[in-house]
């Protein structure tokens, strides 16, 4: 059974830094592309980061610079390294696996940041 867990939210001042982990089980990670999501409550969820199955990497425009996203084959386990946190990055991060990156078929549950000015 394919399973997504997010952990490392937490509540930042402004400027700080997180790293998120989603877990992933049931399947191996580095056979499918895996994607980093925000959701804000009232607002459509926002691309932040993928990484696809050649290593490819994308970032969405609002984290490019900021943010890095990496694989821990060993781990199965899907990173988010935030950097530089702006109050906007406020929200529910979740991650998503899919066939592609453009078809994602599986979620977790997300795990909240929250960064205040």
């Amino acid at each position: 059974q394919v399973r997504l867990e997010e952990s490392g939210g937490a509540s930042v001042q402004s400027e700080g830094s997180l790293r998120l982990s989603c877990q992933a089980s049931g399947y191996t990670a580095s056979r499918y592309c895996m994607a980093w999501f925000r959701q804000v409550p009232g607002k459509e969820s926002e691309f932040v980061s993928s990484f696809d199955t050649d290593g490819t990497t994308v970032y969405g425009d609002s984290v490019k610079g900021r943010f890095t996203v990496a694989l821990d084959n060993a781990e199965n386990t899907l990173y988010l390294h935030m950097n530089s946190l702006k109050p906007e990055d406020s929200g529910l991060y979740y991650c998503q696996v899919g066939f592609s990156c453009g078809y994602f078929f599986e979620r977790g549950q997300g795990t909240q940041v929250n960064v205040s000015s």
